[in-house]
């Protein structure tokens, strides 16, 4: 089989071992990028096509008659057209479960960072404004903790459930909302009555016709104004605009983004036009601890195994 990697530097700094996944088909090409126009052409007369982030819609598929298999270099899917693959009888599996570790402590990363005003501290020292102070602390920037806080979840999958038994840790109450659009097992409320109460909002929900633009005005009017998001899904989630209205009026006491609805952003991007000491944007690293990344090379590798074995491994469609 000849699989094609369309976006390798995508996943590989130089620093992952590729050698049994290039190793588990007879040819192997990889390109560290691919623009739109470059796919039908690097992608002729290939078995298996990776992709961490480029789009593969219906062009693609009726195109390259040769494709069996795209692998999914990620957990979300929103790239691939499925519906298109199913029809021309493509297999497409993804990666699951990979990042769990790097993303958690991603979470609380940037949690405890503004829970504990460590961006504004940092840079107090750097001014010297500790070197001054006529006490041993420098106390401008009141700090919380977590113990006793409420955290609210939307997705509660491998990720989601992982955030909350760590969050069980520092003595925290977990809420959970209930599947947008589709309600959710018992125990699960409205994501309107759980805003309400939330400290800390999480969200680890895929992006889908009934997550895009979940978090708006309406909803984060709702929240407290001492309470703090987080997301480390994807950008299309939260409205961005309202997101700086929220933490610039005190709406909002903080915000910790890893993800934005255009990657990368431009300079058009809401979140990017104005430094808030309140915001940490950091760009789309939650997952990609070393670790996490040599993981996801590994179950590339074991999808594409299991695929040439006639078994069925993260398959979506």
């Amino acid at each position: 089989m000849r699989a094609v990697f369309l976006d390798s530097d995508s996943l590989d700094c130089g620093d992952l071992s590729m050698v049994a996944l290039i190793a588990s088909v007879a040819q192997w090409q990889a390109y560290g990028a691919t623009q739109p126009q470059q796919r039908h052409e690097r992608l002729r007369g290939a078995d298996i096509a990776i992709s961490n982030k480029v789009v593969l819609d219906e062009s693609v598929f009726a195109s390259i008659p040769s494709l069996k298999l795209v692998c999914v270099a990620a957990t979300g899917y929103n790239n691939i057209d499925l519906a298109a693959a199913n029809r021309y009888g493509v297999t497409v599996c993804n990666a699951s479960g990979y990042s769990t570790p790097s993303v958690v402590q991603h979470v609380y990363a940037m949690l405890l960072s503004l829970y504990r005003r460590l961006p504004e501290y940092q840079k107090a020292v750097t001014k010297g404004d500790w070197q001054r102070s006529e006490q041993f602390c420098l106390l401008d920037y009141p700090m919380r903790e977590l113990n006793g806080k409420t955290l609210g979840i939307v997705g509660y999958g491998t990720l989601g459930r992982a955030v909350a038994k760590v969050a069980e840790c520092f003595g925290m109450r977990v809420l959970l909302s209930q599947r947008p659009g589709r309600g959710g097992p018992l125990g699960r409320i409205p994501l309107s009555d759980m805003l309400a109460q939330v400290d800390v909002l999480s969200l680890h929900c895929p992006l889908t016709p009934d997550t895009k633009g979940l978090i708006g005005r309406a909803e984060l009017s709702l929240m407290k104004p001492s309470a703090i998001l987080i997301n480390t899904a994807r950008g299309g989630i939260v409205d961005e605009a309202a997101l700086v209205e929220a933490l610039s009026c005190g709406q909002l006491a903080g915000a910790g983004i890893d993800v934005l609805l255009d990657e990368p952003p431009t300079a058009a991007s809401p979140l990017l036009a104005t430094e808030m000491p309140n915001l940490i944007i950091t760009p789309h690293i939650a997952w990609a601890s070393l670790e996490s990344r040599q993981r996801l090379v590994d179950e590339l590798q074991q999808n594409i195994e299991a695929f040439q074995r006639g078994e069925s491994r993260n398959v979506l469609v």
